[in-house]
């Protein structure tokens, strides 16, 4: 007997941030796929793509438009937001970054858009009362189109349970970052887990060994089904979060960047197996 709709884990997704990389003509896109062509063949590989372009400048609503229509049913982009907006001493002030990014045309991704990732500079310290101001700016729908939020924190001083509480009350993911480089945290504060695998190593074909991705799949399995994975970092001294089915955003993102696809197209393999 099928599953039914409420026993059945939610989705989980797997991508790459970008489509436009040099080393990829040669790692990825087969000789045929012009480079106009490169979203349609990339979108058709993976089930997601972060936007990265849009954190350094703005785009038109028709680009948007053009991304969505070159894309499959059901494929989805989640965008990274303007610097303007994250980059700044205040930012309980960067309300008019933040409403001239989100009215600027991303929108037009319609329901192929997914969260919006507002990424922090590796100095920016928590501040609880000027990061709570910033989350207040989120809004949660633009034109009719919901919008959901994704925070990537960069500072050690944001592994604090003070953090999570507040992102928990807004309601706003936190990335979990496999990186060595950045603070990595895995305690889930919405209702949806956004990963971004940063350790690929080229010299392996997938990035990432047959292991690791082994690893992967279980705890995307898990955060889709509900429990809490026991093998990723937690903040210490946290309340832990309630175990639920969370949808599931996973990018292979840097590292040894020109591997990501392959990394990505396996994981996807992996989990359309059973298991």
């Amino acid at each position: 007997m099928a599953a039914s709709r409420s026993s059945a884990p939610a989705p989980i997704r797997v991508g790459i941030g970008g489509w436009t990389y040099e080393p990829w003509r040669e790692t990825f896109y087969p000789d045929d796929v012009s480079q106009k062509n490169e979203l349609h063949f990339a979108s058709r590989q993976v089930t997601a793509i972060e936007i990265n372009g849009t954190y350094y400048s703005g785009q038109k609503p028709e680009t948007f438009a053009k991304w969505r229509d070159d894309t499959p049913d059901g494929f989805k982009f989640s965008v990274k937001a303007s610097r303007y907006a994250t980059n700044r001493k205040v930012l309980a002030e960067a309300g008019e970054s933040v409403e001239r990014f989100v009215n600027g045309g991303v929108t037009e991704l319609g329901d192929k858009l997914g969260p919006v990732l507002w990424q922090f500079a590796a100095t920016k310290k928590f501040d609880p009362d000027d990061f709570g101001g910033f989350l207040d700016l989120l809004p949660d729908r633009v034109a009719g189109v919901p919008m959901r939020h994704v925070m990537d924190v960069r500072h050690a001083s944001f592994m604090t349970p003070e953090y999570l509480a507040l992102a928990r009350k807004h309601k706003v993911a936190t990335v979990f970052t496999d990186s060595d480089e950045f603070p990595s945290f895995a305690d889930p504060t919405s209702d949806f887990v956004y990963a971004r695998l940063m350790q690929a190593q080229s010299r392996l074909k997938t990035g990432y060994g047959p292991k690791a991705l082994d690893q992967w799949t279980a705890r995307a399995r898990a955060w889709a089904a509900g429990p809490l994975p026991d093998d990723v970092p937690y903040v210490p001294d946290a309340k832990p979060a309630k175990a639920g089915k969370r949808e599931v955003w996973m990018f292979f993102i840097n590292g040894a960047k020109e591997r990501a696809p392959a990394g990505a197209m396996a994981l996807i393999k992996r989990l359309g197996k059973a298991g």
